[in-house]
């Protein structure tokens, strides 16, 4: 007898089997999970819509992130049984309590008519570019196609929307929508990476769009080179599933908070000035008890002069800062991971390396969010509202 069949053998007399029909039954109570170890070439060919998908070669490593519980109920699935024996041992051996075999594997599953699907997948080039990512249980390949199936509009290419968009374009976020109606110039490479002194005079979408192409062809970059006001804010928003405000003045802050709690939109939102710079995330549809908008801070635009950055300065590497703990928030949000900055603004004091966390409250009485908000007030004249622009 060969080595491979004795094993085989003593992993029978001790690993529970159980059939396809119990298996199932076992999954309508929601007594067990499904685990189909697999490669994604096989899986690809059809994997029950319960199976939770994690390839042998990855299973010790990776399990506790998918299930974390030793004494959940597991039922393993491969093609035909033999290699769900040598996992469940692994498990086993892992500390797993009550792991069992699916006998005949997924062949059996269908021969005896059960459902399965066939599973979106990654091609080749896309299992290259994103590989770090499939190696983490909360993004694995399912998260990846999220991202790939995500939309996402950054309100701005300048110095926040500059890291945002690379990065969400390099993690693979499919449609990125870029709004900005002005044109390069030389004063803002300091700090607006996504263009160079090639693309001076050109406008800014047009710029981000040769970046974002060259670093990610895959990503259908939506150009819309217009100013952003009462008139256009929800025809452009409403196809998107997060909106990034990396806009540097007043009218549009308030334009795109008004428009995100009407439409039920989640608002990730970054500022900067000088050395100091926040981030946070108003989504009042995601709690309605707790999640502020824009105008729980700011109830009514500023009527005193406000410095904007051509007036005060900025530190070019700060919006680079800002930008990123966007594009993080931004992905937890696409992926449903983590905890959002829901309720909580992160402030950023660069001189002093410091970052401080802040509550922050739903005003009851505000009149866009609050729980005796009534019908939407619609929009405000921003640009006259507003006395100047902040950085």
């Amino acid at each position: 007898m060969k080595a491979k069949d004795k094993r085989l053998q003593q992993l029978r007399a001790t690993i529970p089997e159980v059939t396809p029909t119990a298996a199932l039954n076992l999954l309508k109570e929601k007594d067990a999970v499904l685990l189909d170890i697999r490669d994604p070439d096989e899986t690809a060919q059809g994997s029950p819509r319960q199976a939770i998908r994690l390839p042998k070669a990855y299973l010790e490593l990776n399990i506790e992130e998918h299930i974390p519980d030793l004494n959940k109920k597991i039922l393993i699935m491969c093609a035909s049984g033999m290699r769900s024996l040598f996992a469940a041992d692994a498990l086993n051996q892992l500390g797993y309590q009550h792991v069992s075999s699916l006998a005949g594997g997924f062949t059996q599953w269908k021969n005896e008519g059960f459902e399965f699907e066939i599973p979106p997948t990654l091609n080749a080039d896309a299992r290259e570019r994103y590989s770090r990512h499939l190696l983490m249980a909360n993004v694995g390949e399912q998260g990846q196609l999220k991202l790939l199936n995500s939309k996402v509009l950054c309100i701005g290419a300048g110095g926040i929307g500059s890291p945002v968009a690379l990065y969400l374009a390099a993690a693979g976020v499919g449609t990125l929508g870029i709004v900005d109606h002005d044109v390069v110039d030389r004063s803002n490479l300091q700090r607006q990476i996504l263009h160079s002194e090639k693309t001076i005079g050109m406008p800014k979408v047009e710029s981000a769009s040769l970046a974002l192409q060259a670093l990610n062809p895959n990503v259908k970059v939506i150009k819309h080179q217009t100013h952003l006001d009462s008139s256009n804010v929800e025809q452009l928003l409403k196809n998107y599933d997060v909106i990034v405000d990396g806009s540097d003045n007043i009218p549009t802050r308030y334009l795109v908070n008004d428009a995100c709690v009407k439409l039920g939109l989640p608002n990730v939102h970054g500022a900067v000035f000088r050395f100091e710079g926040q981030v946070t995330v108003f989504w009042p549809a995601h709690d309605e008890q707790t999640s502020p908008c824009y105008r729980c801070l700011f109830p009514t635009p500023p009527t005193e002069q406000v410095l904007s950055c051509a007036q005060a300065g900025v530190l070019g590497v700060l919006p680079g800062v800002i930008g990123l703990l966007q594009a993080v928030e931004t992905i937890k949000l696409l992926l449903n991971i983590g905890r959002p900055l829901t309720g909580r603004i992160l402030y950023y004091d660069a001189l002093e390396a410091n970052f401080r966390e802040l509550k922050l409250k739903r005003k009851p009485d505000c009149l866009y969010c609050g729980a005796t908000a009534g019908n939407f007030p619609d929009y405000d004249d921003y640009t006259q509202a507003c006395a100047s622009a902040l950085p």
